[in-house]
């Protein structure tokens, strides 16, 4: 379960970073493809439990292509060196 969170986690951050190497690029129909972005939201999160309160978000989550490209990377990566 921890191998996969990290996969996922370290294939959002790669994917985050080609998504901003591909915007440096000049305007184009492709460009404008693998960088529109869908973003996922959950309201700010609340937990009080008398002694302690804590106060979390909002949690936004931006996919694209190049997401889910850099997820499927770091997955392979891993795979190669089981």
């Amino acid at each position: 379960m921890l191998r996969t969170v990290l996969i996922i986690a370290g294939g959002f951050v790669m994917g985050g970073l080609l998504t901003e190497l591909v915007a440096t690029l000049p305007a184009s129909a492709a460009r404008q493809f693998f960088i529109t972005t869908v973003a996922i939201s959950l309201e700010p999160l609340a937990l009080d439990v008398k002694v302690l309160a804590l106060s979390v978000g909002p949690l936004i989550l931006r996919v694209n292509f190049l997401t889910v490209v850099g997820v499927v990377l770091v997955a392979w990566f891993a795979r190669s060196l089981l």
